[in-house]
C-alpha cells in the first residue's frame, strides 16, 4: 500500500476522498428480494404502485382531520344533497317526467339511455352523481393538501367511484335487464363465451377479437415503400413521391416508439405518408425495432444517435439533398427536438424544418399521466423493468386504460360482457392492439428526466456531457398540439 493510500484509508479528513465503504454483501441479496418482490407485484398492479396511492390517502386523511372548518363544510354538504334528493323523489312521485336535480357532466355517457330516465332508475343514478359530486368536494379545497397531490386523491378517488357506478352493475342497469329480459338471458350467456374469449386470448398473447382481419400491407400501411437501410434499433422506410414533379429536400418521420410507425400511414385516405407522396416529396421513415431483454441497457441517446441521427446521414446520402425537413409524432417528436438542438451547438445545419404532432418538451403541465409518475411511481417501474428488461406494452396500457376508465374498461365491460354484443374492429383498434415494448434504461431516463426534472425545458438535458436547450433550435418549427 502507497502512503497515499495509507492516508485514504486511515484518514479521510486529510482533505482526500476517502474510499467507500465495502457494502455487506448481505445488501446485495436484500436488494434482490425487494425488486423481485416489487417486479411481481407491479404485474399484479399494472405498474400501478400501491404504496405511492396508500401515502396519498394518509396525507389527505391527516390534512382533513386537521381541518374542522372543510368537516363542517362537508356535513353541510351532505344535508344538503340529501335534502335535495329527497324534494327530486317527492317531485317524481307526482311528475314522472320532473328534471333531474344534477345532470352528468358533458363527457359521461353512462346515463343517456331513456330507460335511465324511468322509475327507480332516476333515483338509482341521480343518488350517484350526487354522492359522485360529494366526494370530489371532500377531495378538493383541503388546507395544506398540494395542488399535485389534490389531483392525486382526486382522481384515484373518481376512478373508485366509477368502478361502482349503477351502470356497471347489471341489476341496476336498466340497458342490461331490458336486453335480459328481451332475449331469456341470451345477452348474459354470448357476454360470457365474450369474456372466455377474451381472456384466453389475453393469457395466450394473442391479439384481441377481429384484428385477424387487419393485415399490413394489405388493408394497413399500404403505400409502397422500400427498406434502404436497418440498425440494431430501427429500419428506415423510403416512399417515392406519386408525382412527376419532385420536390428537391425530402421528408424524414421519426414516430414514436410505444406505437407502431404505420399509425401515420393507416389506410388509404387516412395517412400522412399518401398525402405527402402524393404531393411530391420523398419521405422516409424509421421503423422502430420492438426491443427485448437483450435490449435493456439502451438508452434515450441510443435511440437518438442510432434513429434520427442515423437516419439524417442515410436521407442526406441518397437524396444528395443538403437540408431535410423532420418531422417528429409523440415521443418521437421528444426525441427529434432533443437532436435538433444539439444540431446547432455542433455546426449541423441539415434540418430545414421541423414540424412536430402531439409532442411534449416541456413536462411542466403533461396532463392527468403526470399523476402516475413520481419517484415511488418510478421506483417500482424500475424494479418490474429491471426483472425483465423492458416494459410490456400490456403493462403500460394499464396506465392509459386508467385515465379513461369510462371509455376503456366500464363501458366495453358492459357492452360486451353484460349486453353480449362486440364492437366491430377497424383500423386504428387494430394498430392500437399492435402492442410495442420499452427497454428498461430508455423508460427509466425518460421517467426520470422528463417527467420527474423536466431537464429538457429547464436546459439541464445532457447530450455528449453538455446540455442542449429547446431554444438553440434554429430551423422554422410547426407544433400541433393536441388534447
Amino acid at each position: 500500500m502507497t502512503q497515499r493510500q495509507s492516508m485514504r484509508t486511515r484518514y479521510p479528513e486529510a482533505g482526500l476522498p476517502a474510499y467507500p465503504e465495502r457494502p455487506n454483501p448481505g445488501v446485495y441479496s436484500t436488494q434482490a428480494i425487494d425488486h423481485a418482490f416489487k417486479a411481481n407485484l407491479a404485474r399484479l398492479t399494472r405498474g400501478i404502485t400501491p404504496a405511492g396511492l396508500a401515502s396519498v390517502y394518509v396525507e389527505w386523511l391527516l390534512h382533513l382531520s386537521l381541518s374542522p372548518g372543510k368537516q363542517l363544510e362537508l356535513g353541510e354538504k351532505a344535508i344538503r344533497k340529501l335534502t335535495r334528493f329527497g324534494r327530486y323523489a317527492q317531485r317524481l312521485a307526482s311528475d314522472p317526467d320532473a328534471s333531474p336535480c344534477i345532470e352528468p357532466m358533458e363527457q359521461d355517457r353512462r346515463f343517456r339511455d331513456p330507460a335511465w330516465q324511468q322509475w327507480p332508475y332516476q333515483l338509482i343514478y341521480q343518488s350517484f352523481l350526487l354522492t359522485q359530486q360529494w366526494w370530489h368536494n371532500a377531495t378538493t379545497e383541503v388546507d395544506g393538501l398540494s395542488p399535485s397531490r389534490e389531483q392525486v386523491i382526486n382522481f384515484v378517488t373518481r376512478q373508485w367511484l366509477d368502478h361502482w357506478s349503477p351502470s356497471n352493475v347489471p341489476w341496476l342497469n336498466p340497458e342490461i335487464t331490458n336486453a335480459t329480459l328481451t332475449s331469456g338471458g341470451q345477452n348474459l350467456l354470448a357476454g360470457w363465451q365474450n369474456l372466455l374469449e377474451d381472456g384466453d386470448r389475453l393469457m395466450s398473447g394473442k391479439p384481441p377479437v377481429g384484428t385477424e382481419a387487419f393485415r399490413l400491407g394489405e388493408n394497413l400501411a399500404v403505400t409502397p415503400g422500400k427498406v434502404v437501410y436497418r440498425n440494431r434499433l430501427m429500419e428506415l422506410i423510403q416512399y417515392s413521391p406519386t408525382t412527376g414533379q419532385v420536390n428537391a429536400e425530402p421528408v424524414l418521420i421519426v414516430p414514436a416508439w410505444i406505437m407502431k410507425y404505420y399509425i401515420l400511414d393507416l389506410a388509404p385516405g387516412k395517412s400522412l405518408v399518401e398525402y405527402l407522396v402524393d404531393q411530391g416529396f420523398t419521405v422516409f421513415m424509421i421503423s422502430w425495432h420492438n426491443p427485448g431483454s437483450e435490449d435493456s441497457e439502451l438508452g434515450m441517446d441510443d435511440y437518438r444517435r442510432l434513429g434520427p441521427m442515423a437516419a439524417l446521414d442515410v436521407v442526406t446520402d441518397i437524396t444528395g439533398a443538403p437540408r431535410v425537413h423532420g418531422v417528429g409524432y409523440c415521443l418521437g417528436g421528444t426525441l427529434f427536438s432533443i437532436a435538433a438542438a444539439a444540431m446547432p451547438r455542433d455546426g449541423d445545419e441539415r434540418l430545414a424544418t421541423i414540424t412536430t404532432l402531439a409532442t411534449q418538451v416541456d413536462f411542466t403541465e403533461a396532463g392527468e399521466l403526470t399523476l402516475f409518475i413520481s419517484e415511488s411511481q418510478a421506483a417500482y417501474l424500475e424494479s418490474m423493468m429491471r426483472d425483465q428488461g423492458y416494459l410490456d406494452g400490456y403493462q403500460m396500457a394499464g396506465a392509459f386504460q386508467i385515465l379513461r376508465s369510462n371509455d376503456l374498461i366500464w363501458s366495453r365491460m358492459v357492452h360486451d360482457y353484460m349486453l353480449g354484443k362486440r364492437r366491430p374492429m377497424n383500423e386504428l383498434m387494430a394498430w392500437n392492439a399492435d402492442i410495442t415494448r420499452m427497454p428498461y434504461r430508455m423508460h427509466s431516463e425518460y421517467l426520470r428526466r422528463m417527467f420527474l426534472d423536466n431537464d429538457l425545458a429547464s436546459g439541464r438535458y445532457q447530450v455528449g456531457e453538455r446540455p442542449v436547450a429547446i431554444q438553440d433550435i434554429g430551423a422554422p418549427i410547426f407544433t400541433v398540439g393536441t388534447t
